[in-house]
């Protein structure tokens, strides 16, 4: 039998000398440019080196990293910094807008007499704001789910609700939080599934959900004030989207363990807003559409609610993974994806280097569950999966594919290890997975047919 690897860790002081924390920070071009300071409160901490996202009118540019010299950065200080790093973005946005061109940043910002076209363009999508439920899944992480909760309900959206699952609670943490802090907002549920699985959980919420479009994000997540609106609109970019994905950023750099994440890939999918589907937006990768990862992430995903109740919600066979497979049944069933960076979300990647263990030996297993899957599903799949294997052993084995480029020297290689120990594992993970719930299945079919469903 098949079991996980025994996690240890096995990080050294030599292999992280040359990682030092990070203050993470924004800055918005379309107001008046603020004194940037080295100081952030809630660490309680001085840094020396700062990860910082530039936007203009709300919506994110790109990330700008900054040295502190002394204490603080004037805005004489960072502008040429921004301005030389994103005049680009900056410029096309501007134009986009019908605003002047501009050929630097002054500490006044990049302003205009009147609101420009993002802007109103937002706002008058509030309109016909359609009627979205959020869902979030949380298994013994009150805590966390206590820091993300008010930025979910003080989204600049008109009408949705939030729908929160705990999944197999062992306390009653998380009840006893909504139940203490929430209980007099109508717009927010509880809701327990005992069962044990994001993916159950998952599906409970969505069985429980009323809106037309249906929102998922974690509970180790902070999403932008715009997130719910920008995610909605992407529905509208072109015709026959099924799902919306959208920007994740680190919510703090402090440990080895997150800059290794960053490295081996983070959530992030740039800042350009990209369209997929099978025809007309086909992106010309060897893999495509199997490297379904690279089209978002479960963390910040929305699909509408037709798609989703139409192929049985998400897999329970899948624990990580259930979102890739949402996202290539999307791709592969006709429909489009749309991934929309200004739905801008922060997650607080795990700390600890076990923790990242488990994470990465995690990922391993979800991608060839996941492929197993489509197999199972479509034996169809098989051969078209054979002809890019030699390719996917390239993208997953060299240190010059586009997956481990970014990699330092520093990344431990037992990280790599583990995640071609999950890779071989995942197979037999999901095949046990999914005839372990055959028999459930089939009882729950009975007994949905006996109540007439």
């Amino acid at each position: 039998m098949l079991t996980a690897p025994a996690f240890q860790d096995t990080s050294t002081t030599a292999q992280t000398a040359d990682i030092a924390s990070m203050h993470i920070l924004e800055v918005e071009l379309g107001r008046t440019l603020p004194v940037l300071s080295a100081f952030n409160a809630t660490t309680n901490q001085q840094y020396q080196h700062a990860r910082c996202l530039v936007r203009l009118h709300d919506h994110p540019l790109g990330i700008v990293e900054f040295v502190f010299e002394e204490s603080t950065l004037s805005p004489g200080d960072y502008m040429p910094l921004i301005w030389n790093s994103l005049k680009e973005q900056i410029s096309a946005h501007l134009q986009q807008d019908g605003l002047p061109a501009i050929t630097q940043l002054e500490p006044e910002g990049v302003t205009s007499s009147e609101p420009p076209l993002c802007i109103k363009e937002r706002e008058a999508f509030f309109a016909d704001a359609p009627f979205v439920s959020i869902i979030v899944s949380t298994h013994d992480r009150a805590e966390s789910l206590s820091c993300g909760l008010p930025a979910l309900l003080s989204q600049h959206y008109p009408r949705y609700e939030i729908v929160i699952v705990d999944n197999a609670p062992s306390t009653d943490a998380t009840a006893q939080l909504i139940q203490q802090k929430y209980s007099d907002l109508p717009h927010l549920r509880y809701v327990r599934e005992d069962r044990p699985g994001l993916s159950k959980g998952l599906n409970r919420g969505i069985r429980e959900a009323r809106g037309e479009i249906f929102a998922f994000t974690d509970d180790d997540v902070i999403v932008d004030a715009y997130w719910l609106l920008q995610l909605v609109r992407a529905f509208s970019v072109v015709d026959n989207v099924a799902c919306v994905t959208g920007l994740i950023l680190p919510r703090e750099l402090e440990t080895p363990a997150q800059f290794w994440f960053e490295e081996y890939g983070g959530f992030s999918k740039g800042f350009k807003q990209r369209i997929y589907d099978m025809a007309d937006y086909h992106p010309r990768e060897p893999l495509y559409p199997y490297t379904a990862g690279s089209l978002g992430a479960g963390a910040s995903m929305a699909f509408r609610a037709t798609f989703l109740r139409s192929v049985g919600g998400f897999d329970p066979a899948l624990q990580a993974g259930m979102d890739i497979a949402a996202f290539f049944q999307v791709i592969r069933q006709g429909h489009r994806l749309v991934y929309q960076p200004a739905a801008l979300a922060y997650h607080t990647h795990r700390r600890t280097y076990l923790e990242l263990q488990k994470q990465i030996y995690s990922y391993g297993v979800a991608l060839t569950a996941y492929l197993t899957k489509n197999i199972l599903d479509n034996p169809r799949l098989l051969l078209e999966m054979l002809v890019k294997i030699p390719y996917g052993f390239f993208f997953t084995l060299s240190s010059q594919s586009p997956k481990n480029k970014k990699k330092s020297c520093s990344y431990p290689k037992s990280l790599t290890r583990l995640e071609l120990q999950g890779l071989l594992t995942g197979p037999f993970v999901y095949w046990r997975r999914r005839q372990a719930l055959a028999p459930a299945d089939h009882k729950l079919q009975r007994v949905r047919e006996n109540a007439g469903e």
